[in-house]
């Protein structure tokens, strides 16, 4: 009897349940999960005396699983031109920026989009609360400009219940910011477009992968690539024991920056000459005395402590007790210490203040926290609210530790160098175009790091001259210069006009 009275009672929870659950929410078809809606506004801007009609898009992509399930929320702005009814006659440029981690929102608001924060012409900010003003170095004479900003970075996040690993690596970041430009350049049937990329920083490196994933899983083959402040190789900028490259592959670059701060002799009076010299030395001599290591004679060092100090504005008495091996971290604390002053890593003619005087590095980049943050998140979040009418209270990612851990799982154990994939696109890809542009007062990623990178791709001799190299007495986001802003765009509009004739 109590068998039957217990089979009942499960019986009834069963159906009690049962009622409960049909009472409920259908559960959620996360295939069928629609792209949310994009913002969609009209503008005119004057570029070189050209008066242009566009169209920004603003809002997500899903980038999704073959079966419909999404991955990733990718945000984007677009600018495209109004009245082109040919897309193969109007060129198409996606963007973004570096970190890993940042958002796209240096370029967009600082050198290619129609809007940009005003600057001094130094590039420096303003006074609170900064202003956006019409950009008329835009790009958008030249091409159609995507915005992009990889998850976890900008808006972008992971879909719900997706780990953010899927995006934060290397390889992971090559397969989903490709897999958005194919979506994107599929939807808005873009394909018959002349097509670029333009990156800066990790960017870069982002770019240069990107130019064999694209062409090798989408049959993409790209016109032209502009690589802004790049880094290819890794071994350039990582200052680890036993690897040599980065001191001497740094040193014009501090020379530089000792040479806008008048530290050198004045006998050098022109900063491209003296960085011929430093460059011969730092390739020849410079770089013997440290292949040596502890076989270097006295001698040897001797005459080396003196050019390093003649060539870097430090005491050769410091120099010495850095065993000949300037880092950049304390590049930057060392050469203003008498003056109780910091340099800049992104920009050297930026200068900081620390609490620490006698700290052997920086409290903080005075390049990025007094010159740049501040005025850039503000033109951000005020142009996609007030402008671009983007409705998203969620923290935008400008640059910081949401894509961090970041996975170099693909390259353990070696140093990370794109510049092979860079050589194998051209290779293919005959007609790949790609412009390289620096500032000399860049320690993020050093001209000179570049120089060398380009010069060990061992490009066939018939393709070297696809690669053009430009350089700017500016840092790393040169653009904020007003002079180099001018001339930065001068060199972009050659370089997609001598990349699209026929």
């Amino acid at each position: 009897m109590k068998m039957y009275i217990l089979f009942f009672l499960l019986l009834g929870s069963s159906s009690l349940l049962a009622q409960d659950k049909d009472k409920r929410e259908p559960a959620k078809d996360v295939v069928n999960v629609p792209d949310p809606p994009l913002s969609v506004t009209k503008h005119q801007i004057t570029v070189n005396g050209q008066v242009i009609g566009y169209t920004a898009t603003a809002g997500y992509l899903l980038l999704r699983e073959e079966a419909g399930k999404p991955r990733g929320k990718f945000f984007f702005t677009a600018y495209t031109k109004d009245g082109v009814v040919d897309p193969a006659s109007r060129p198409i440029t996606y963007t973004f920026n570096g970190g890993p981690g940042s958002a796209s929102v240096w370029l967009h608001m600082g050198g290619l989009g129609p809007k940009r924060i005003e600057l001094t012409d130094f590039g420096t900010a303003t006074k609170p609360p900064y202003k956006v003003i019409d950009n008329e170095y835009s790009w958008l004479d030249l091409t159609d400009l995507v915005f992009i900003d990889p998850v976890m970075t900008g808006y972008s996040r992971p879909a719900e219940g997706v780990d953010k690993k899927e995006f934060t690596g290397f390889t992971e970041d090559i397969e989903t910011v490709g897999g958005f430009i194919y979506l994107y350049t599929s939807r808005f049937e873009r394909w018959n477009s002349p097509k670029f990329l333009a990156g800066e920083s990790y960017g870069t490196t982002r770019a240069a992968g990107l130019s064999g994933h694209l062409q090798d899983r989408y049959g993409m083959y790209l016109n032209g690539i502009v690589l802004i402040s790049s880094v290819l190789n890794f071994q350039t900028a990582e200052f680890d024991r036993g690897n040599e490259l980065p001191f001497v592959l740094f040193l014009p670059t501090y020379s530089a920056m000792a040479w806008y701060h008048k530290k050198l002799s004045p006998e050098f009076t022109d900063l491209k000459a003296l960085l011929k010299e430093v460059e011969n030395f730092a390739l020849v001599d410079y770089n013997n005395a440290l292949m040596k290591g502890d076989r270097l004679t006295a001698d040897e060092r001797k005459n080396t402590l003196e050019k390093l100090s003649r060539f870097t504005g430090l005491s050769k008495d410091y120099l010495d007790k850095t065993n000949l091996r300037i880092q950049d971290f304390r590049f930057t604390k060392e050469l203003l210490r008498n003056e109780g002053k910091t340099v800049g890593r992104l920009d050297g003619r930026f200068t900081g203040l620390d609490y620490d005087g006698a700290g052997q590095s920086a409290e903080f980049d005075p390049s990025y926290s007094v010159g740049i943050y501040g005025p850039f998140t503000m033109a951000i979040h005020d142009h996609l609210r007030r402008t671009l009418k983007v409705q998203n209270d969620i923290p935008y990612e400008i640059l910081g530790g949401r894509a961090y851990p970041w996975s170099y799982a693909t390259v353990q154990n070696q140093y990370l160098n794109v510049a092979e994939t860079l050589r194998s696109a051209m290779t293919k890809n005959r007609d790949l175009k790609v412009l390289i542009c620096n500032g000399f007062y860049d320690m993020a990623t050093p001209y000179y790091a570049t120089d060398y990178t380009l010069s060990h791709m061992f490009l066939d001799e018939t393709l070297r001259g696809n690669i053009t190299s430009t350089f700017y007495e500016a840092g790393h986001m040169m653009y904020i210069h007003k002079p180099s802003l001018i001339q930065f765009k001068k060199d972009v509009t050659g370089f997609y006009q001598n990349t699209l004739k026929k």
